[in-house]
């Protein structure tokens, strides 16, 4: 089940909450109580690295003419 993060305009307070996506926009009660809260945008991680290199194209040129010069 998904966790979404939460904060409370009344106290300040940040929380998560895990509940099903076709909830995700629901209102959600701060744990102190109070009923002023907003979903927070989250990032999430994709597999992956920023820093793994370009795939290799085959043939070893690249570019829009099969590694020739498109001047």
């Amino acid at each position: 089940m998904p966790r979404y993060e939460y904060r409370c305009r009344t106290c300040g307070d940040t929380f998560e909450l895990s509940r099903p996506m076709a909830e995700s926009s629901a209102p959600a009660g701060c744990p102190a109580g109070h009923t002023d809260t907003v979903k927070l945008l989250s990032t999430v991680a994709v597999g992956g690295s920023a820093s793994a290199p370009a795939p290799r194209v085959a043939g070893g040129g690249g570019g829009c003419c099969g590694g020739g010069c498109c001047g």
